[in-house]
């Protein structure tokens, strides 16, 4: 009897002694709430696991992403607010919807700021550029970690093939909220609507737009394609997807966790560039053999020209000038 109470009180200790140690293990791991607007099948969603992967793997379990796509904790603008409060500790989003939190991040929205991705992809590359605009919005409440490739935004429309400059005219066309992107539009002689990503679809659907302007997975992904029928290559803008973190969740970290966090954001960013390039091929197909899209070269030049006013008030705006003349170097610097 003795000697099954003892092995009885034994295997409680034991017991107790495991369910201390899974607590002490679940207390020892931090979570990260990461959220996002864009679909699951989508590359930067893809390039997101990757990062979640990477982290977990570096910290050797100590630090898991969780990760909420499809806009299921909001908008854009609601996903850096609640980034900035600390409800959520990491999110991707447009480098457009941060304008307004740090005027440099406008550049990216400037029509023809890069002649080419690979002068683009060098510049982002450039620590001495980023490395001042990741840590500018640090008094707003998060930090950027790294950057993701979102093509080049180019126009499509509902009805109207679009040649030149010319055919702008009174276009109705979506844009993000974006006070640089509005004056592209503008300038284009459209006619700009700000709207929500989600909103697109019905928006062109109803007529309340004719037209919006993004990367090709929009026309799959989105499914924006059973609308809008013309694809034209203007290549105006390349605005890199950014993922940002909470500042002082980045600060509660220790160096060396910090470090493991940075090593990911880089290597999945590496990761995105093979993603991004098999998903825009497969998709440009996809739009044009099964959802009857058209895909149209223009002539940029009259695009060009008429964005010029906008690249001189930027050279010379004391808000953006520095930021405009810093990438000017880089991009001569090779």
């Amino acid at each position: 009897m003795r000697r099954y109470l003892f092995i009885s009180l034994l295997i409680v200790m034991l017991l107790t002694l495991v369910g201390c140690q899974s607590a002490k293990e679940q207390s020892d791991t931090a979570e990260l709430k990461l959220a996002h607007n864009l679909p699951l099948d989508h590359p930067v969603h893809l390039s997101l696991l990757e990062f979640g992967k990477l982290v977990k793997e570096k910290s050797g379990g100590e630090i898991k992403v969780k990760i909420f796509p499809n806009g299921q904790l909001g908008s854009e603008r609601e996903v850096i607010e609640l980034t900035q409060t600390g409800a959520v500790d990491l999110t991707k989003v447009s480098a457009s919807a941060l304008e307004g939190f740090a005027s440099d991040y406008s550049i990216f929205s400037l029509p023809y700021m890069f002649e080419e991705y690979e002068t683009f992809q060098r510049v982002m590359n450039n620590k001495k550029v980023t490395g001042n605009l990741y840590y500018q919005t640090e008094d707003s409440g998060f930090i950027g970690l790294t950057y993701f490739n979102a093509g080049l935004r180019n126009l499509y429309t509902k009805e109207r093939e679009v040649n030149d400059v010319s055919d702008m005219n009174g276009l109705k066309v979506r844009v993000q909220p974006s006070q640089t992107s509005v004056q592209m539009i503008e300038h284009f002689g459209g006619i700009p609507t700000a709207m929500a990503y989600g909103e697109v679809y019905t928006a062109l659907q109803s007529g309340v737009i004719d037209a919006a302007e993004n990367n090709e997975t929009a026309l799959v992904g989105n499914n924006h394609g059973e609308v809008a029928k013309y694809y034209m290559y203007t290549g105006h803008q390349i605005v890199p997807d950014m993922l940002i973190m909470n500042a002082k969740r980045f600060n509660q970290f220790s160096e060396e966790e910090q470090q493991w966090i940075h090593e990911a954001a880089e290597e999945a960013t590496l990761y995105h560039e093979d993603v991004w390039a098999k998903s825009i091929k497969d998709q440009t197909e996809t739009a044009k053999d099964k959802m009857g899209v058209q895909f149209i070269e223009v002539d940029k030049s009259s695009f060009i020209k008429a964005v010029q006013p906008m690249h001189e008030r930027f050279s010379t705006n004391p808000k953006t000038k520095d930021i405009y003349q810093l990438i000017q170097e880089a991009i001569q610097s090779e």
